[in-house]
């Protein structure tokens, strides 16, 4: 008889970008290992990202419970459509270039929503859920964030039932990066903490995705915490597609402000000043949203004829243009508080034999992972002689027609690996 497993997430099939793949897979090979996933989701959710194609990934035999969310995004829209539209994808202008509405919203974001925007639909959730876990059966339940809030859901499921309680952290709450940026009063600051701390303390096990969230909640709390990272779904990269003919380096995802690498702009720009060939055979890819400021930048270093910005687009094809580039480029903001964090792309990227370009903080979990797997080279945003000496040993390759990774180790990191490790928890 197969274990029922409630899972309780925000991001969900249309939602698109990096939120809502890890459930997806692992609701997709939790039944390989004799566990029934249920999934409860909202119900017309202000998603930043839609992506309309995942939908046909949901497993067919899946039961999706949904209940409707109510959001401010949807006020705010009326008076402020632009602004809200580009912060709720997570492009956050630099504080000294903010508006006064933006300053505004991000204030009314941090001390009015706590934990967030989506805090209204934990009570209706509750009340529901309660009944699916008894007529279900349900022994044990998942929540997954940010947004956090969803994480309340469990906590109070967990205090109402005694039901077994795994709470996943996709990104760390108090000490992430934008935490700065909300303009927290004392009071709000002191309500995350304490929400954090309830969470940290109740559930029966802690998922986190790197081994400095690890370290950082093991300070919190005695509670077991366990390290699933994001992973690359084996299907995904069978096909065959036939690398760039130009010297490509490509960044698959979002580019926010301040992830802004003016270190690489600056060595390419040098680059094409002073190589012909380079010139000839240069192009940088950008898919997925960018920032204005980004784009600025790129044209302050003259790379502007050499930039291909394809937008957003559809999970598969972004997957196209990360196989067929000839480097991937991985961003990460320059900070203590990003250490932590390991872009879901990363682990696609390793699946693409690619050779991969990452800049940021001096210490990540990003470069230990790269160096385990020899899958490309890691830089701080101060070595801008030594990325500019690895761009031209990879362009020396491209043109020798020798270009390539030799990944190692990176079996472990498929979606079905991973998912073998959570059905053991679960």
């Amino acid at each position: 008889m197969q274990k029922k497993a409630l899972i309780i997430a925000y991001y969900w099939p249309p939602a698109g970008g990096p939120g809502v793949q890890r459930w997806l897979k692992f609701v997709k090979y939790l039944q390989d290992f004799n566990i029934e996933p249920i999934v409860y989701v909202p119900e017309h959710a202000h998603y930043p990202i839609v992506d309309n194609s995942l939908v046909n990934e949901i497993p067919k035999d899946i039961k999706v419970i949904k209940h409707p969310i109510k959001e401010p995004y949807g006020i705010a829209n009326v008076f402020f459509k632009k602004k809200t539209q580009t912060m709720s994808k997570g492009i956050i202008t630099t504080e000294n270039k903010q508006s006064f509405i933006e300053r505004l919203l991000l204030f009314i974001r941090g001390n009015f929503f706590i934990p967030d925007a989506r805090k209204s639909w934990v009570k209706p959730s509750v009340r529901l859920l309660k009944d699916v876990i008894a007529q279900e059966q349900i022994e044990t339940i998942i929540t997954t964030g940010p947004p956090h809030s969803v994480h309340l859901i469990g906590l109070h499921l967990k205090q109402a039932l005694g039901v077994k309680w795994l709470a996943d952290f996709r990104d760390p709450w108090t000490n992430i990066g934008y935490h700065k940026q909300l303009k927290l009063l004392p009071f709000a600051k002191k309500k995350h903490k304490k929400l954090e701390q309830q969470v940290l303390k109740e559930a029966d096990n802690i998922i986190v995705t790197s081994f400095a969230t690890q370290k950082e909640f093991s300070q919190k709390t005695k509670v077991p915490i366990s390290v699933i990272t994001n992973g690359y779904d084996t299907e995904m990269f069978q096909d065959h597609v036939t690398l760039d003919s130009k010297f490509t380096i490509s960044h698959i995802g979002s580019l926010l402000s301040k992830r802004n690498p003016e270190i690489l702009w600056k060595v390419l720009n040098d680059l094409l000043k002073n190589s012909e060939g380079f010139k000839a055979d240069f192009q940088l890819t950008l898919v997925g949203h960018v920032g204005g400021e980004v784009l600025e930048s790129i044209h302050k270093n003259n790379l502007s004829n050499y930039l291909n910005n394809i937008g957003y687009i559809k999970h598969k094809q972004s997957i196209t243009y990360q196989k067929k580039s000839q480097v991937l480029l991985l961003l990460e903001i320059d900070s203590v508080e990003t250490e932590a964090i390991i872009p879901g792309k990363l682990f696609e990227y390793l699946a693409t034999q690619r050779p991969i370009v990452a800049i940021g903080p001096k210490q990540s979990d990003v470069k230990t992972i790269l160096k385990e797997t020899h899958a490309g080279k890691y830089f701080s945003y101060e070595d801008y002689n030594v990325l500019k000496k690895t761009i031209l040993e990879y362009y020396k390759a491209f043109k020798e027609n020798k270009l390539q990774a030799h990944s190692m180790h990176t079996e472990k990191y498929s979606r079905k690996a991973l998912t073998k490790t959570l059905s053991e928890l679960i």
